[in-house]
């Protein structure tokens, strides 16, 4: 489930369209399509997808777990900067005005995953069934997840939503499996080995690279690096209070090894094998998977394995639902955020906070698609940035409080 909250549709999204991208069209250091820009690929994407994203969502769940469940106080992003500014403060203007930053970064992530959803599945259904994929069929696809969400919040159908959730990440590793067994096995293995390799000797030169005087390269940063981490933030309320629910009980330790390390593992597999089996394909003449649209790179690949239509089929059921779940888990924590941190927000708040996103959804596909969905991302997740900032201090502040007791009881 942890899992399942911090990547879904995003990462059935690019898991292909990005190694293959950055290994034939665009590299801060290689030349496009050479062998080291192959090499490094998903070096890259390990970066924008590993420990720097669910660090985001740690530092966010770990604020959350402490003051919610340890201090007692609202579930609210505002009381999480109460040793910081005072109780009064954020019970005031300066506390709502907070709030109300991590509910538009909530509904801008959430409605733009939502919108990339809406663009594979519609690219999907083109890709197998030669349906037209335009804005009438994409609105029909939000039109339909979000008449879903509805119901199965108004039948009370909670658990079986979380069910349903645990049996989509079951489909979704079979498709990995099945994948690595019938594709290029030892392709992938070598290319995860070296990748993570280079991932970690890179590591920090990665996280601090700025290009200078060079106006390419500043771009795909942009394009690539900078929208993602856009993207993190923004879901970072979402994915933070859903993670410190699912972690109440455990040792701080405990938690960062599980928000780290175990879900960042999980992602380089998913691309080692998926944008590893791309990458063959395309390096050795067999398919242009590098001339395919992002949304359809993923069926472009599966349809050249044996089995190919029936794991492009289970992966346009994974994204769907991955759709619903999103939308449910989402509305939940935005009903959360604005009924002043009631952990059992009404089924009419969630419904509400529903229609809201699918209508933000719409309108982010109207405005341009996958550019637009960018731009927007990275507008909204820049103030609550400062938020997550404060975050860390307040954190760190309300540990060193507490020290001297936690020594007392030893």
């Amino acid at each position: 489930m942890l899992f399942s909250a911090g990547m879904g549709i995003g990462l059935v999204f690019w898991t292909t369209a990005e190694p293959i991208s950055h290994a034939y069209t665009a590299t801060p250091i290689h030349q496009a399509g050479t062998q080291a820009a192959i090499d490094d690929s998903l070096q890259f994407a390990f970066f924008h997808w590993g420990i720097h994203a669910w660090a985001v969502y740690a530092i966010v769940a770990l604020a959350f777990a402490y003051f919610n469940f340890h201090k007692g106080y609202p579930g609210l992003v505002s009381a999480t900067l109460t040793p910081l500014f005072g109780e009064k403060q954020m019970q005031g203007p300066l506390g709502k005005l907070l709030d109300i930053l991590a509910v538009i970064a909530t509904v801008t992530g959430v409605s733009a995953t939502l919108g990339f959803g809406a663009l594979q599945i519609s690219e999907g259904l083109n890709f197998l069934f030669n349906i037209p994929a335009n804005f009438t069929t994409q609105i029909l696809i939000i039109i339909m997840a979000t008449a879903l969400f509805i119901w199965s919040t108004w039948s009370g159908l909670s658990k079986g939503i979380k069910m349903l959730s645990n049996i989509n990440m079951i489909l979704a590793f079979i498709v990995l499996v099945v994948v690595f067994i019938i594709g290029p096995t030892l392709y992938i293995l070598n290319m995860f080995t070296n990748s993570l390799g280079h991932y970690i000797a890179h590591f920090f030169d990665m996280s601090l690279r700025l290009t200078i005087n060079n106006p390419e390269k500043s771009q795909w940063i942009q394009n690539w690096t900078v929208f993602y981490w856009a993207w993190w933030i923004s879901w970072a309320p979402f994915v933070g209070i859903f993670i410190a629910r699912v972690s109440r009980g455990r040792t701080i330790k405990e938690f960062i090894i599980g928000v780290l390390f175990v879900p960042s593992l999980v992602c380089f597999i998913f691309f080692a094998v998926f944008g590893a089996s791309a990458i063959y394909l395309q390096d050795n003449g067999i398919a242009n998977i590098a001339g395919e649209a992002i949304e359809t790179a993923t069926f472009a690949t599966l349809e050249h394995f044996p089995l190919g239509f029936v794991m492009s089929i289970v992966t346009l059921v994974v994204v769907m639902i991955f759709f619903v779940t999103s939308a449910d888990s989402a509305t939940y924590v935005l009903g959360m955020l604005s009924t002043n941190g009631d952990n059992y927000p009404g089924s009419w708040v969630k419904v509400s906070w529903g229609i809201m996103l699918a209508l933000f959804a719409f309108v982010m596909l109207l405005t341009g698609g996958t550019q637009a969905i960018q731009n927007l991302l990275i507008i909204a997740a820049l103030p609550f940035s400062f938020v997550i900032i404060f975050m860390i201090w307040s954190l760190f502040k309300a540990l060193a409080a507490e020290r001297p007791r936690l020594s007392k009881r030893k």
